[in-house]
């Protein structure tokens, strides 16, 4: 792009020490007719090389994956029997609180570490790893960010220790996209509310101790009277629906939840009353740099799977790799995966530095949750009719990647998301 300019020569001087300091520029003014309009250009401080910690915790999530998963993927994803023993482990190596402090019950891992553990958990079970990102992001992370001390202590160090499982509970049978139509109620009756109401799709929830619900606390202000509670699920008034059976992430449990005038102490509301709605969206922007996580990771097996496959299936006396109908569907599933991967650490990177990073979680999640669609696509339409059977995993890697264009927000709701930042 030509830079004009009234003064080149400054404009140019001006762009040169910016980029050299490694700051954000902007292409000085382009001339409309008589009005001038900034173009900015940002500068992205990407790193295109991990740091050695980053690396670490990468390989020892797939050395645990591959010990201690891989051997019971019968009874986790065809079976559908929850692991709870797994789920202690991790939370021993520091897995269900990784990037919440130590003091608070965690790892102190950075963002693109979290990432890298949900990759390596989901490139061998999917299940497993929803159950670790759902408590770390959407349950530790509102306690941390929003929760008082007390709350801390009592709540978030066990959870982020793996010692209780956590859930979030937001979706309502008429309420899914559109969350504001919360008809879930916390009426305040002195030093409690009173909670009445259902949720949908609750993950961990019936293995669950504790849920973070969101709540009208003043019905008929939309998002405003929207509020955030920290609900035991051993409390009378919480009653638990069956487990859903799912197409897909069969090891994951996923219930529907009633509260029957279900009583919560005040010093439950996380945060202040008319939050919840800000709650759960920051909440969200986190899960959706985790579903990112996810969908790289069960792509990335199905990558393997189907490049080793392509090496040592033969037809018409040569392997499929030496077709180049085969060869160009490999290369696109390698570029789609590295794609979606550099735009999910991109985001972690942005929330890593506290910088803005909903519009590019957004893209990153529905990026890469339609690329792993695609690429396990590819995976089974390699394997042929192999690939349509339990004989091979990529039917299973095909079932979990389906889900991810859907939870954390669909598809549609990212482009929403993202097109509403375009257009600020």
């Amino acid at each position: 792009m030509r830079i004009k300019s009234k003064n080149r020569e400054v404009a140019r001087t001006s762009r040169l020490r910016e980029l050299q300091a490694g700051r954000p520029h902007y292409l000085a003014y382009n001339h409309c007719r008589d009005r001038r309009i900034r173009f900015i250009v940002t500068t992205l401080p990407m790193k295109f090389e991990y740091t050695e910690e980053q690396l670490m915790i990468r390989d020892m999530v797939r050395d645990f994956a591959e010990a201690e998963i891989r051997p019971r993927l019968q009874s986790i994803d065809y079976e559908g029997v929850f692991p709870r023993d797994l789920v202690k482990k991790m939370g021993e190596l520091g897995l269900m609180g990784l990037a919440i402090p130590e003091e608070y019950g965690g790892a102190g891992a950075d963002q693109i570490s979290y990432s890298f553990a949900i990759e390596e958990l989901s490139r061998v079970s999917a299940s497993v790893a929803i159950t670790m990102s759902v408590n770390n992001s959407v349950c530790c992370f509102p306690i941390y960010a929003f929760g008082n001390e007390a709350q801390k202590q009592k709540y978030l160090i066990p959870c982020a220790k793996g010692e209780i499982l956590g859930g979030f509970a937001l979706t309502e049978p008429n309420a899914g996209s559109d969350a504001t139509a919360q008809k879930t109620t916390a009426i305040r009756k002195g030093d409690f509310y009173v909670l009445n109401g259902t949720k949908n799709w609750v993950t961990n929830g019936q293995e669950a101790g504790i849920l973070i619900v969101q709540a009208n606390t003043d019905p008929g202000t939309g998002s405003h009277g929207i509020s955030s509670f920290i609900v035991e699920t051993k409390w009378p008034g919480v009653k638990m629906g069956r487990n859903e059976p799912k197409m897909g992430l069969k090891g994951s449990v996923t219930n529907q939840i009633i509260f029957e005038d279900c009583r919560v102490p005040v010093e439950n509301r996380l945060g202040d009353e008319g939050i919840g709605f800000k709650i759960a969206m920051t909440s969200l922007d986190g899960g959706r740099i985790g579903v990112a996580s996810q969908s790289c990771g069960i792509a990335q097996a199905a990558y393997e799977a189907s490049l080793q496959y392509s090496k040592e299936r033969t037809a018409f006396d040569q392997h499929l790799a030496d077709f180049q109908a085969i060869q160009f569907m490999l290369a696109d599933m390698a570029t789609q995966l590295e794609a979606a991967r550099l735009l999910t650490h991109y985001a972690a990177d942005l929330r890593q530095k506290k910088k803005p990073f909903t519009k590019a979680a957004a893209m990153a999640k529905v990026f890469a949750s339609e690329m792993v669609n695609k690429v396990t696509y590819s995976a089974i339409q390699i394997h042929g009719g192999y690939g349509y059977s339990q004989e091979y995993p990529v039917e299973r890697f095909y079932r979990d990647a389906r889900v991810t264009t859907l939870y954390e927000g669909t598809s549609e709701i990212q482009r929403i998301v993202i097109a509403r930042h375009l257009l600020k």
